[in-house]
């Protein structure tokens, strides 16, 4: 198939204000998290967690879809939300991201590309996509970071909802984005997997992205209007 039309000519100013506010979203949500009375009696505890996890998927997104020239037409509007975005994700380097995503795209389910494992091991799969994407720098930067911030905040609360957030949206990143729509064989052009129309499990699994065929049939789509692909697939 060809690429669709939702493509860059039509997210602004839409884009940077989706943008805009998933970042704000993540902060405004910390910011409360990090004060928040930490008791594993109440289920807003567990709740805060997942709501953060999500948040931090959404970062990770957002970065995505500036590397798809996706937030804004304004180049370097478009790159300073990806690489902030990027960077409030544990420190993630978008640049460094950046020519990986588009080798995935380009060698998808080959060994040209990073993000693919050959075995269909779940295990050795994710380890494999860490050791592509975390780098010493980052695990440096995020120790510095967590050694100040504990200096003011709660460490409990540091670990629960900073770290361990962003240690489970990596998880869910990979599992929705990566491993599920790409194991075992795909007889298609894109050699992608799609998960069933259900568009309210679409975004909060993974932001639209198991529907993973049409994010690679239209990679000039922007997360947030992936359901509508999906929409013209079926």
């Amino acid at each position: 198939m060809s690429e669709k039309v939702f493509h860059t000519n039509r997210i602004d100013p839409k884009g940077v204000l989706i943008a805009s506010a998933v970042i704000f979203l993540w902060f405004l949500s910390l910011v409360f998290l990090l004060n928040f009375d930490l008791n594993w009696k109440n289920p807003l505890t567990y709740l805060g967690i997942l709501i953060q996890t999500h948040l931090y998927t959404g970062l990770f997104i957002t970065s995505h879809d500036a590397m798809h020239g996706l937030v804004s037409k304004n180049k370097k509007v478009n790159h300073a939300f990806g690489w902030f975005s990027a960077i409030l994700f544990s420190y993630n380097f978008y640049w460094k991201l950046f020519p990986k995503h588009h080798e995935h795209h380009k060698f998808v389910a080959t060994d040209k590309d990073p993000d693919y494992h050959s075995s269909d091991n779940f295990f050795l799969w994710y380890f494999s996509f860490i050791k592509q994407y975390v780098t010493i720098w980052q695990i440096l930067l995020m120790a510095v970071t967590f050694n100040i911030l504990k200096l003011f905040l709660p460490t409990e609360n540091l670990i629960v909802f900073w770290m361990l957030p962003a240690v489970m949206a990596t998880l869910q990143l990979f599992y929705f984005g990566t491993f599920k729509p790409h194991m075992g064989e795909s007889q298609n052009a894109h050699h992608s997997k799609t998960q069933p129309k259900n568009h309210l499990w679409a975004f909060l699994s993974c932001y639209f992205f198991g529907y993973h065929f049409e994010h690679h049939d239209s990679p000039g789509t922007p997360w947030w209007r992936l359901w509508r692909v999906k929409e013209q697939n079926i």
